[in-house]
């Protein structure tokens, strides 16, 4: 008989690899640490594959954790739609803002499944500069943007702290003096605190590459130019760093989501925003 995959296995792999960490996966999940590594254990079991690469550090995917991860997501936020939206026809239109991190993420594919289950309703992601976004949340043509807490348009109705991850180019030499370093271009939220971090440590470093994009820095580090600080699901498996000490740790990132006021009370909007909660 084929094994099934239990969406709460799942839904404990993609917290521990969302949270870079077997204890904060845990305290979000509201589990022990022993009882989270043994489903997690399980789930390896059932895959026949080791999913996640554990060091002192924390955890990171391993190949067959990075192929894993956008089924089980989509999984999941299949099996939360199901439940909460049978029955109720939402229809409307919804502008979403996303970060272009999170908008390179199994997000926008959360929305295209929950916009599968209701044909009547129109949803529109979009991907922008903070002065342009803040302009499209002003004139309501965004009701949701999921950013950087320091760039939202409006006040967070809630936040969440995410971790960095290093991705290291192929042949770089993490122990060079200085590092390079692949940087997004200003202005970026988590620019200065990775610089920080590095100056805090005293590494020296210095800027190999910059781009303004999430595809630019990503090239650049399949190029081998350096180092980058990446959200963990932008990570591909070969730029992962496996050397617990050769970086320095990088600080979390606060996101947060803004609604537009007026839509308080909007069957779509809410429908959007649990979609957004759950999968984030």
């Amino acid at each position: 008989m084929a094994a099934d995959l239990e969406t709460a296995l799942l839904r404990s792999f993609v917290t521990a690899v969302r949270a870079g960490s077997i204890s904060r996966a845990a305290t979000a999940l509201g589990h022990t640490q022993p009882a989270l590594s043994q489903q997690l254990r399980r789930l390896e079991r059932v895959v026949g594959r080791p999913l996640l690469y554990r060091s002192p550090s924390g955890v990171s995917p391993t190949r067959a954790g990075e192929e894993l991860l956008p089924y089980a997501e989509r999984i999941l936020s299949l099996s939360a739609q199901a439940l909460t939206e049978t029955g109720r026809a939402l229809t409307g239109h919804c502008g979403v803002g996303l970060l272009e991190d999170l908008a390179a993420s199994q997000l926008p594919q959360a929305l295209a499944d929950l916009a599968r289950l209701h044909p009547g309703a129109t949803l529109e992601v979009l991907c922008c500069s903070t002065a342009e976004m803040r302009e499209a949340y002003d004139a309501g043509r965004v009701q949701l943007v999921l950013d950087v807490v320091s760039d939202l348009p409006g006040p967070p109705r809630w936040t969440v702290r995410r971790p960095l991850a290093w991705a290291v180019g192929q042949g770089v030499d993490v122990a060079a003096d200085p590092l390079p370093v692949v940087l997004f271009s200003n202005p970026c939220a988590w620019r200065t605190s990775v610089l920080e971090t590095l100056e805090r440590t005293d590494r020296p470093w210095r800027v190999a590459f910059e781009s303004n994009s999430l595809m630019g820095v990503l090239a650049a580090v399949r190029a081998g130019l350096g180092v980058a600080a990446l959200m963990p699901a932008n990570l591909e498996p070969a730029m992962a760093c496996h050397d617990a000490d050769a970086l320095p740790t990088l600080p979390d990132v606060e996101l947060g989501l803004a609604r537009w006021p007026r839509t308080e009370g909007d069957p779509l909007v809410d429908a959007v925003e649990t979609a957004l909660r759950r999968m984030i």
